[in-house]
């Protein structure tokens, strides 16, 4: 009987580490943008799954928003659509959106929400066509000066959170594929999906933003150094955007917005790592990067 307390006493610790996080987080919306590896292999796809369902089953109403750049990119091939990136977007053509769709509504949001759906009857998946959660405009960006035009990529215009608050209200897990109704015609828009787990996360009030990336956090110095900036504000992370990887420019654009409009924390985090949602949010060291607001200077981490 001795030998079996002993050896179960290091998850009696884990639970009382995690007490005080639970506490704090009890009733919170928590934004959480899924992608990178961690969509493509199987164990971290079912690691993921298992840490929003306990998330949920904690007391916190997990929101989770993906997109699918591999996914979309291979049934391109399929179909013959070359895959072309201009400012770090994908050009998006007619027959390119239809693919997008077709692949994020149904199969990524698919294949998500059975997954979660494995512990029980939570997870409801919807796109931001749905009850105008997401509505967009045409954007184009800017590349050395010109407006360059990349077809129908959707800059976000409005949110509506209706749907979610009343999934959410009837403790489901609303999972949501980053498309957007058009403001101006009958179409549809691909958006970025961690500038729609920004904007959503904003709208929603949420606690915190979690964008699943595949590397540590934001790198102090890179390449010259793999260390990471653990903890920083949002004056700070505007004045290191411009120098970022352009694949990085849209995560910490989307963490700078969130804290920016009433979102506590948002945080970069390492989706390769089995867990690392339950890590960050229940563990007092935390993994990856956190940005705060300005006036956010001590507290939680």
């Amino acid at each position: 009987m001795s030998t079996r307390r002993h050896t179960a006493l290091p998850k009696a610790q884990i639970l009382v580490e995690a007490l005080p996080w639970l506490t704090r987080h009890q009733g919170k919306t928590v934004v959480i943008k899924f992608g990178g590896n961690a969509m493509i292999d199987e164990e971290l796809k079912a690691a993921f799954a298992q840490d929003i369902v306990f998330l949920h089953h904690a007391g916190l109403k997990p929101v989770v928003v993906h997109g699918g750049g591999p996914q979309i990119s291979k049934a391109l091939d399929r179909h013959g659509i070359v895959s072309e990136f201009k400012a770090g977007l994908r050009v998006t053509t007619e027959d390119a959106m239809d693919v997008v769709r077709m692949v994020l509504a149904g199969g990524v949001q698919r294949e998500l929400v059975g997954l979660l759906n494995r512990h029980g009857p939570l997870a409801v998946g919807l796109t931001g066509e749905d009850a105008h959660t997401i509505t967009a405009t045409k954007h184009q960006p800017r590349i050395e000066g010109e407006l360059v035009d990349i077809g129908r990529v959707g800059e976000i215009t409005e949110i509506n959170t209706g749907a979610i608050e009343a999934l959410l209200a009837d403790g489901r897990i609303p999972v949501v594929s980053s498309i957007a109704r058009s403001q101006d015609d009958h179409h549809v828009y691909n958006v970025n999906a961690d500038t729609a787990a920004a904007a959503l996360a904003a709208a929603l009030d949420a606690e915190t933003l979690m964008v699943l990336t595949d590397v540590e956090g934001l790198y102090e110095d890179w390449p010259n150094s793999d260390e990471v900036i653990s903890r920083l504000t949002a004056t700070e992370l505007e004045k290191l955007l411009p120098d970022l990887a352009s694949g990085m420019v849209p995560k910490m654009e989307g963490c700078l917005h969130a804290v920016r409009n009433g979102v506590n924390t948002a945080r970069v985090i390492d989706g390769r790592v089995q867990h690392s949602i339950l890590l960050e949010i229940f563990t007092d060291e935390g993994i990856g990067t956190m940005v705060v607001p300005d006036a956010q200077t001590q507290g939680e981490s």
